[in-house]
């Protein structure tokens, strides 16, 4: 095959151009000249269908660069594959190893091989080789193969589609036994008697005494197997569950082999079978179990019990007849064996019961009340009788709840009413043949929780120190009795009061209050509901009594009257002293009002101060020096009058009241 690539250029007919020419092939070079023809070719001495592609060229010439439009090549066909194997020979269980080979073909390739097989469809393999143009595979050599064949062909994927080869040619290999189909016999025959030895034997012959076992199973459980042996005996007394499908199996290393023979073995006497007078019964009534063997009396019978620790015997015979108590609950089996065959029948229950006792009926939580508005949770309990036992709770004469427990069993009632008034009874009954029994009623209290706790006094608000107030505390719903309790408030609550009472209010004398419980007092009530309602605060003052506010009037307040009157009278008799030297002076009118005035002011200004306690002061009088004016001297005369200054001391040494000297001028 050639690829012609060919160059169209113009030109001067003495001018010689050198040609660049690149062929491709799906994109990669495969030729490379440099001519100065038209034309180059790219020569492929014998085509092979890796040769198919898209081929295209380039040509550079004077600088300048074309390339062709694309060429699809198709090569069909591949060459014939060359097959090869390992071996000639092989013995079963090992395996032939093939080669396959295409001369000449790229990868990647698919090599197909066939194992062929006398009228048997042929197995095949594939495998697929990036890099490589042969490729090797392995077939195990299977029991029953003995002449076998095999070929390989080859295939590639182009352009979307496969193009295959043609088959090799066929290499025959030849399949030994390395050991005969093994033989499985069964002793006395295929159809025993129960009670009878059954043997099984397996042999079989072998090439070569290498790595062989011998396998016997039944139901793919093996009985038993030996090996680098030719024979294997198994051997056992004959049951009906030996009867089934035995097989004998010989493997070495990949070769297996196997045969199959089925064994019947006829029962000798069937299952015995137990039968009770009765199954369910009283405590103290007499049992009798009965074991025999449908259409078959010659057995020897024994009667069992069957525990936790293993089965009982009772009785050697075919009948037992006993009285039996609650501890002869259990199963019961008898067993049957003739010829050394032993069978046991199926087990039969027993159940024996003891009666109830009468029922007690109590509340969970141990007193019989509830608070409203909770559920209430009853206890029913029997402390003798077989369980199971049924439980019946009844309110009233309604039925309420039906359990099935041991020994006990509750009952929850969410329906409390304030006015309740039914009692509660239960029943208890097993299969015991005495029937039921009944407890006795129970009547349950039902708690109403405090509502609306409020707090009162007498008086209210204010109350005389020494005086006796009564406090109420009191509750508008609550079942009886009723816990008060009374507090003030400091910086912790003070607990004042507490009493129980079969009433809706208490009430608290106390009988002399003093300045220390003025304060906030609330109270507390609470019942059997556990719940503590607080009542609103109220607040009380202590106050003065009548006769200390009279004893303050006589001894604060009359004293005090009594020293403002004396100062006033002293005052007017100082005012009438100092009116008189004033006159007798030769000086005007003037002079006297000013001293006046100004005596009179100075009192008015505060100079003046009554103690409390006047009576007894100590008086001090003191001399001073009164300037008056002259009027026949110019321009001042002054003169001297003597004015008693009263000061009294209160017992405490301050001062109560003064006069100081008063000078007095007057201008001419």
């Amino acid at each position: 095959m050639s690829i012609i690539c060919r160059a169209d250029i113009s030109k001067s007919t003495d001018f010689q151009l050198k040609h660049n020419f690149t062929i491709f092939k799906d994109g990669k070079l495969v030729f490379l000249t440099v001519s100065d023809e038209d034309d180059a070719r790219y020569e492929v001495p014998m085509a092979r269908s890796s040769d198919t592609g898209e081929y295209e060229c380039t040509v550079e010439a004077g600088g300048k660069t074309k390339s062709s439009n694309s060429l699809h090549v198709w090569v069909a066909g591949m060459t014939k594959p060359i097959l090869t194997a390992e071996k000639k020979e092989v013995l079963e269980g090992e395996v032939v190893k093939l080669r396959c080979e295409l001369p000449e073909e790229v990868p990647p390739l698919y090599f197909y091989f066939r194992k062929i097989k006398m009228n048997s469809t042929p197995k095949e393999k594939y495998v697929f080789e990036a890099y490589k143009n042969f490729s090797e595979v392995e077939f195990p050599v299977e029991e029953g193969d003995n002449i076998l064949q095999f070929d390989c062909f080859g295939k590639r994927h182009v352009q979307r589609e496969f193009d295959s080869s043609e088959h090799s040619n066929k290499t025959l290999v030849t399949v030994r036994e390395p050991f005969i189909k093994p033989t499985l016999s069964v002793k006395p025959s295929n159809n025993i008697t129960e009670g009878d030895r059954i043997q099984l034997e397996c042999s079989t012959v072998v090439a070569r005494m290498r790595d062989i076992e011998i396998i016997l199973q039944k139901n793919k459980t093996i009985l038993n197997s030996v090996r680098d042996e030719k024979v294997l005996k198994y051997s056992a007394v004959a049951t009906p569950e030996d009867s089934g499908e035995y097989l004998c199996k010989v493997e070495q290393g990949r070769a297996s082999k196997s045969t199959k023979v089925n064994v019947v073995v006829s029962e000798l006497f069937p299952k015995p079978t137990l039968a009770a007078s009765m199954n369910k019964l009283d405590e103290n009534r007499e049992l009798t179990l009965s074991c025999s063997v449908s259409g078959f009396r010659k057995a020897n019978f024994s009667v069992l019990r069957r525990t936790s620790n293993g089965d009982v015997l009772l009785k050697t015979s075919r009948n037992l007849t006993m009285r039996v108590s609650v501890n002869d609950t259990g199963s019961y089996i008898c067993k049957a064996e003739v010829k050394g065959i032993v069978k046991e029948s199926k087990p039969v229950r027993i159940n024996v019961y003891a009666p109830v006792s009468k029922p007690t009926l109590s509340v969970a939580s141990g007193l019989p009340e509830v608070v409203l508005g909770k559920p209430l949770q009853l206890i029913c309990r029997s402390a003798m009788g077989t369980p199971p036992i049924t439980f019946t709770f009844y309110k009233g004469n309604e039925m309420k709840k039906t359990v099935i427990n041991d020994t006990y069993a509750t009952f929850l009632d969410e329906n409390i009413r304030q006015n309740d008034r039914r009692g509660y009874r239960c029943d208890a009954r097993n299969n015991h043949s005495s029937g039921v029994k009944t407890s006795n009623i129970l009547n349950v209290t039902v708690v109403v929780p405090i509502r609306n706790a409020s707090l009162g006094s007498i008086p209210y608000g204010e109350v005389e120190e020494g005086s006796e107030i009564a406090f109420l505390c009191s509750v508008k719903e609550g079942s009886w009795p009723i816990h008060f309790r009374i507090f003030r408030k400091t910086d912790r609550d003070v607990l004042v009061f507490e009493q129980s009472e079969h009433a809706d209010r208490v009430m608290w004398r106390k009988g002399t209050m003093s300045r220390q419980d003025t304060g906030t007092y609330y109270c507390l009530a609470s019942n059997r509901a556990n719940v503590d309602v607080k009542s609103h605060p109220i607040t009380i003052s202590v106050i003065l009594a009548s006769w200390q506010k009279g004893v303050i009037v006589a001894f604060v307040l009359i004293p005090l009257a009594g020293a403002v009157t004396l100062a006033l009278w002293w005052f007017l008799c100082k005012k009438k002293k100092a009116k008189g030297p004033s006159m007798e002076m030769s000086g005007p009118a003037l002079a006297t009002n000013s001293t006046s005035e100004k005596l009179t002011r100075q009192h008015n200004d505060g100079d003046y101060y009554s103690g409390p306690d006047l009576e007894g002061a100590e008086v001090e009088y003191t001399e001073v020096e009164v300037s008056t004016l002259d009027p026949h001297k110019a321009p001042v005369q002054k003169g001297t009058e003597t004015v008693y200054s009263e000061i009294r001391k209160a017992n405490n040494g301050c001062v109560i009241a003064r006069w100081e000297s008063i000078n007095a001028v007057e201008n001419p």
